[in-house]
């Protein structure tokens, strides 16, 4: 028997991070201000690491938007392998063209372009989406803040988050 609402499980789950910076932060504080001897030296050195983990945190919150969707995704050495129900495939970061939100789709997907390959779409809620914010923040010139407020916003219409920089000349 559970004592905590599976709605207020899932939020506590999806702000895991951030809370972890806050309790970090508290016990920094907390030695800073009332710490005597090393302590309040080492509540000084915690804080900006607890300030950082909140901040990456909220970054990751926002990217959440569920789970308990089709298929499941997984990201290891550089590859994005997603086995859903019905279609499914791997696609390697350094070979991807595009990452596109397409919240118009059935469920909303993240699309994964690459040359010579069929677009991959991932259920932005399928099992282990999440590790798609650190696969994506990898890829050259992403910008995070763009892809969270599309991602917030949900769009009538699919967004373009990345796209491969166009090469240089020698």
């Amino acid at each position: 028997m559970s004592f905590i609402r599976p709605e207020a499980a899932a939020a506590l789950s999806r702000w895991a991070e951030a809370l972890a910076g806050v309790a970090l932060l508290a016990l920094a504080l907390g030695w800073l201000i009332l710490g005597r001897g090393i302590l309040p030296y080492v509540g000084a050195a915690l804080a900006p690491l607890a300030l950082a983990v909140i901040w990456l945190g909220v970054q990751r919150g926002r990217f959440r938007v569920g789970d308990g969707g089709p298929g499941t995704v997984q990201v290891a050495e550089g590859e994005i392998a997603y086995f859903g129900p019905l279609t499914g495939g791997v696609r390697r970061l350094r070979g991807l063209r595009a990452v596109i939100l397409d919240p118009t789709a059935h469920p909303p997907s993240w699309v994964l372009q690459a040359a010579g390959e069929d677009d991959l779409s991932i259920p932005l809620d399928a099992d282990g989406a999440e590790a798609l914010f650190d696969a994506f923040a990898v890829l050259p010139g992403l910008k995070t803040g763009h892809m969270l407020r599309a991602l917030e916003t949900r769009p009538d219409h699919p967004v373009v988050i990345w796209h491969e920089p166009p090469a240089r000349l020698h």
